[in-house]
């Protein structure tokens, strides 16, 4: 029985810091997650939207705590216990998502490996089930260190896994796992795989009032997106950076446009007041999301390759 305890506390701990880790490095994207399950569609807790981000990051940063702590014997009961509720709460979301079919893709490893909710689910069933035997024979978890080591070790990792969720909401995840990342090809990511699944690149559309302009494009050596999907939302404080940075890649030959998902009339009302020297063309706020984790976000592309990507506040590191 103690082999088998500790089998289970060596697979539960490193699933749940490799879960919240890949979760950790980009947490905007749990936000998402958590309003789409928090839509009228979903949930119907609308109240709860504002509240996502923090959430979010209160859910994944106790995600891979509570790993590390069982990894390390550091509190024990509190910690199996904690592992088997926010197991079951992952649980439900998950059995729900399945069996309604309202959210097709339950982010459980965020965006590095994607699994359908019913995989989710009886993934979940299978963890549930390595917990409990954690909670039935907690006896038998020792910490791996004597003193105050463990306690030590768990302040410093809450340290840093809160480091790193500042770090990544100012700048850019860390690692960065979808189909946009730099060194992607777009035009490559809009092939339809072999098994006739949805390409990674799929909804990318640069429309302006006649047309959609994203494959000719995609086809310049030089090209500058400014990513503002949501006018209503965007930091302002950024309108400065973008303004620079954008007359800069102008004058050096870059084709330089603002993508947003907002009302036109707005987009040019925004554009004369912060004299923005680009255009703006149309694309889906969802694709806009999930290109860059920031508003305003710059994206640089050669040939439809990403080369470069800055939040606005890192503008002034873009080569040109």
């Amino acid at each position: 029985m103690k082999i088998l305890v500790q089998i289970a506390r060596i697979i539960v701990g490193a699933l749940f810091i490799f879960s919240g880790f890949v979760k950790l490095v980009d947490p905007i994207g749990s936000q998402y997650k958590f309003q789409e399950y928090f839509s009228e569609s979903v949930l119907n807790m609308e109240f709860l939207i504002p509240f996502a981000l923090p959430f979010a990051i209160l859910l994944i940063v106790a995600e891979i705590l509570l790993g590390v702590m069982i990894l390390i014997g550091y509190k024990s009961k509190i910690t199996v216990w904690s592992l088997l509720i926010l197991t079951l709460i992952f649980l439900f979301l998950t059995w729900y998502s399945a069996y309604y079919n309202k959210v097709t893709d339950c982010g459980c490893f965020g965006d590095a490996i994607k699994l359908t909710p019913w995989e989710t689910f009886y993934k979940n069933v299978i963890l549930i089930a390595f917990i409990i035997v954690l909670v039935i024979k907690v006896d038998l978890i020792k910490p791996i260190f004597g003193g105050k080591i463990p306690k030590l070790i768990t302040l410093i990792a809450l340290g840093l896994f809160m480091f790193i969720v500042q770090h990544v909401l100012t700048h850019l995840p860390i690692i960065d796992f979808r189909a946009y990342a730099v060194g992607k090809n777009l035009v490559e990511g809009m092939q339809f795989p072999e098994d006739g699944s949805i390409p990674p690149v799929h909804d990318f559309m640069l429309e302006d009032a006649q047309a959609d302009l994203a494959p000719e494009l995609l086809k310049k050596e030089k090209l500058m997106l400014v990513i503002i999907y949501n006018l209503d939302k965007v930091d302002k404080n950024g309108f400065p950076n973008i303004k620079e940075i954008t007359s800069k890649a102008k004058n050096k030959g870059y084709t330089v446009y603002g993508v947003s998902a907002s009302f036109t009339d707005d987009l040019l009302a925004a554009k004369e007041k912060y004299n923005l020297p680009f255009e703006f063309l149309f694309c889906d706020e969802t694709t806009l999301k999930t290109m860059i984790r920031a508003n305003p976000g710059v994206m640089i592309l050669n040939k439809g390759t990403v080369t470069q990507k800055k939040n606005w506040v890192d503008v002034d590191e873009i080569e040109l």
